[in-house]
């Protein structure tokens, strides 16, 4: 157990607008699906450094998110798991998968917290820093399923600088797919680490060859992040990913203090 001083800062407590928990951190929402992630992983909260709450999104699973076209029904669930997390007592809420950008304006509208759908977010905000000359390299799960509607909903502008790819379609991640294609994936989803980094470092050194343009890396996936600094070394770019988006999430709604000298 980690010891810590108490904050002699915190000398006066109130309640919070309906908030029963507090000393929360960043509230998950997570597909009604079992499969295992490395630390990592959104759904892995073992190696995120603040607190994690996990809230079940009832009956939404990766078929329905991705594959269905029609994608209202997934709404309320969505919106009901978002209100919970936010009268647990989260700072923030964000949720497992790139994919739920497509909701991003209908939670952030529904609850009066800071709201990370999708890891996507990040892109016009990297656009900025590369700027217009140079891409950002979008490696999704599947290309085909991240639609104008998804990005617009995050605030990408479609056609501008950003090139997209999928790990599964375009550069044969197998080991995602034996994890999250329902139709291929075993009755108890596994994955092998060396495996997945080795394919996932393979795809963002052929997407980077095929595409000079490119400044730097998105990972959109829940998954992809316990690869990002291999992937990193292999290819010399920035590299974004949910793990750079919840650490941001949780400095914005938990500022640190500033210790030094002078």
């Amino acid at each position: 157990m980690y010891q810590q001083q108490r904050d002699m800062s915190i000398s006066h407590i109130r309640t919070r607008k309906n908030h029963t928990c507090y000393g929360m951190g960043i509230g998950i929402m997570i597909l009604d699906d079992v499969y295992p992630g490395f630390p990592g992983d959104v759904r892995n909260a073992s190696a995120f450094p603040y607190p994690i709450q996990y809230e079940l999104v009832e009956g939404i699973d990766i078929k329905q998110l991705l594959w269905h076209e029609d994608k209202s029904p997934c709404l309320e669930p969505i919106l009901k798991a978002a209100k919970k997390l936010e009268r647990m007592g989260c700072r923030a809420i964000a949720a497992e998968c790139g994919y739920f950008a497509y909701f991003q304006k209908d939670v952030s509208g529904y609850v009066d917290i800071p709201v990370f759908m999708s890891s996507l977010l990040q892109v016009p905000f990297i656009q900025q820093t590369i700027g217009p000359k140079r891409d950002v390299g979008i490696l999704c799960y599947q290309r085909q399923f991240l639609t104008d509607a998804h990005l617009e909903s995050v605030g990408i502008r479609p056609g501008s600088n950003y090139i997209i790819a999928g790990a599964s379609d375009d550069y044969q991640c197998t080991e995602l797919d034996r994890l999250w294609n329902w139709e291929v994936r075993p009755e108890r989803p596994e994955a092998v680490y060396e495996i997945q980094e080795k394919q996932m470092v393979s795809a963002c050194v052929e997407f980077c060859k095929a595409n000079p343009s490119i400044g730097a890396i998105m990972l959109e996936c829940t998954g992809m992040q316990p690869f990002a600094r291999a992937i990193q070394q292999a290819v010399d770019l920035p590299v974004f990913s949910w793990g750079t988006i919840l650490d941001y999430a949780y400095s914005a709604v938990n500022h640190r203090d500033y210790y030094g000298h002078v």
